[in-house]
């Protein structure tokens, strides 16, 4: 039997894989590059909050980030919709051409915003409230009528359209199997005995290879990332997520959580992993670099304008950085300033460079705070760090494995 666990026959006549408990025994290998490469991951994700702690006011930027990932993560499963149709639909949800599927990046942004303040209160990460994030994800969307909220009573597989349990590319756990899976996954999310990138690493793998939900597995197991690096006191401002990452090198991906199935390769898929946050982590680092250097150079420009109203330009500029997409009529209720005081804090707004009328119309317009949400456009940082070591897999994992990333 691998360390990973094992491929037992089932009555039905398919063949599925039971995970072994965690941690691996024996133990993961730990080689020089891995040790580097983890090194790496540990210094960046150090320096990412060292860095967030200097912004000036934490949780208006998070609101971003978080939005910045359930787009990113969403689009890993096909979704169309762009972080502006997020801001625009937190606008206007009946607003004419907005995407449908904005309902599920949305989604996953109160999933998030739910398991981050269950944590801040004092609440354990445990299977409870992970059906709970579950259940909010799926509310209403696609997959919405396969059980959110609770582990499947049914056998799912992953395979291309039409195949079956017999020519699937993979089949999980069965459904007697799962509980006893998942009670020894949560009893290891709170081993203390591991560091915290370990631990990560491992949980988010076993839970893709357990795939305890009939829909949603995905983006549940890349939620958890977050959660539990905020949990173990690695980030205390919740600023990386690894979805960017993911989509960049999806194949390989596939093909590391493969490997340790098949091949029993947990140290190809750490070193993956650990990749990943010492690439994102710098790249996070950057963005808030940006962000804190944008917010100064705004401010003085609103200070160097004295026909800008010091203490009310202060305070669209706050507002903006959490809400970069706004109108006059949201901009009067969130500063409590009369109507031609909003229009007019606008237009000097737009005057200076900050803002960008986006509709070209008269009435009903939405402004942007572009040099923000430049910040945020896919490719406008670096997402590959060359200077830490990556490995390649020579196999190639049948294509059909998309799936397990939905």
């Amino acid at each position: 039997m691998l360390r990973s666990g094992r491929f037992l026959k089932q009555v039905e006549g398919h063949t599925a894989f039971i995970p072994s408990n965690l941690p691996p025994d024996p133990p993961i290998r730990y080689d020089d590059e891995m040790h580097r490469i983890l090194s790496d991951a540990n210094q960046n994700l150090a320096r990412l909050d060292g860095v967030a702690s200097t912004l000036p006011n934490p949780d208006l930027f998070v609101a971003m980030y978080v939005r910045h990932e359930a787009v990113l993560s969403s689009q890993i499963e096909g979704t169309q919709s762009t972080l502006e149709d997020v801001l625009q639909f937190e606008i206007d949800p009946k607003g004419g051409a907005i995407p449908k599927d904005v309902h599920e990046v949305v989604n996953y942004i109160d999933a998030m915003k739910y398991g981050l303040d269950r944590l801040r209160e004092g609440r354990p990460l445990c299977l409870k409230l992970i059906r709970q994030i579950h259940g909010r994800l799926m509310a209403g969307t696609r997959g919405g009528e396969k059980t959110p909220g609770e582990f499947r009573t049914s056998q799912n597989w992953i395979g291309s359209g039409g195949c079956t349990l017999r020519n699937a590319t993979f089949v999980p756990p069965p459904v007697h199997a799962i509980q006893d899976c998942l009670t020894h996954l949560e009893q290891f999310m709170h081993e203390t005995n591991l560091p915290i990138l370990v631990r990560c690493a491992l949980i988010h793998a076993q839970f893709e290879t357990i795939h305890p939900f009939l829909d949603g597995n995905g983006r549940v197991g890349r939620l958890l990332i977050t959660f539990l690096l905020c949990n173990g006191g690695v980030l205390h401002t919740p600023l990386l997520y690894l979805s960017h990452y993911l989509k960049l090198h999806r194949q390989e991906y596939y093909e590391r959580l493969t490997a340790i199935r098949v091949k029993d390769d947990w140290e190809g898929w750490l070193k993956f992993f650990y990749c990943g946050i010492a690439v994102v982590s710098s790249e996070a680092t950057e963005s808030a670099r940006r962000i804190l250097k944008l917010r100064n150079d705004s401010v003085a420009r609103i200070l160097s304008d004295s026909r800008i109203n010091s203490t009310n330009g202060i305070r669209l500029l706050d507002y903006l950085f959490e809400r970069p997409l706004t109108t006059p009529k949201l901009v009067r209720e969130n500063l409590g300033v009369a109507h031609v005081t909003a229009n007019k804090l606008i237009r000097q707004f737009e005057e200076i460079g900050l803002l960008t009328e986006r509709t070209g119309f008269k009435r009903n317009q939405r402004f942007a705070y572009d040099p923000y949400l430049d910040v945020f456009a896919e490719g406008g940082t670096p997402v590959r760090d060359d200077s830490v070591p990556r490995q390649t897999t020579e196999s190639k994992i049948d294509p059909d494995l998309k799936a397990e990333i939905d």
